[in-house]
């Protein structure tokens, strides 16, 4: 609306008048834009006030998408929201660190965060045992005998049901190794 901050009015009834009041009387300069009062007293306030504003609605939309993705982590169990939030503050406070100066002063948040996840993730497990949702080794091995058993009633080739029983077991495995749903 404005490029210049101190723009003087033209008119006195001007309806975009700066509402402020000095010695002569009602300031004779132009409102900044979404104010009543020019920059000299305190217009831009309102438009600073709305950049902060803007900024962190951007921010917390951020965070919030963010926070989203960790999440939906397929190696977060439960309480995906929880964790994802620390994951978030711990990814930060990394990023804030510049140097190995700053990563020594942010060591005990950096030590502190780690060990809440920690927690988190092992009550996480705990409580998701005791609902049933995770299956132990013997469950998942017995789960991959009888897939082998059902394959077998359909495939008479032994050495072919050998090659399949043993892709299997490597899929249990490697699901139990890089964190799946086998405890």
């Amino acid at each position: 609306m404005i490029e210049n901050k101190f723009e003087r009015i033209k008119e006195d009834d001007d309806p975009n008048r700066c509402h402020g009041i000095t010695s002569a009387g009602q300031c004779r300069y132009i409102a900044s834009e979404k104010s009543k009062f020019c920059a000299m007293h305190g217009g831009n306030q309102a438009l600073e006030s709305q950049n902060k504003q803007e900024i962190k609605n951007y921010r917390l939309t951020k965070w919030r998408v963010r926070v989203q993705e960790l999440a939906e982590s397929g190696g977060v169990k439960s309480l995906r929201e929880e964790i994802g939030i620390l994951c978030m503050m711990l990814e930060e406070t990394l990023n804030m660190c510049n140097d190995k100066t700053e990563l020594l002063l942010y060591s005990s948040k950096i030590s502190d965060l780690v060990v809440k996840i920690e927690k988190l993730v092992t009550s996480c497990n705990r409580l998701e045992n005791q609902m049933g949702k995770l299956l132990d080794k013997s469950a998942a091995l017995h789960l991959a005998g009888q897939m082998v058993g059902i394959i077998t009633e359909h495939i008479t080739d032994e050495n072919l049901i050998d090659i399949i029983a043993n892709d299997i077991a490597k899929m249990f495995l490697k699901a139990g190794e890089i964190g799946g749903n086998i405890e």
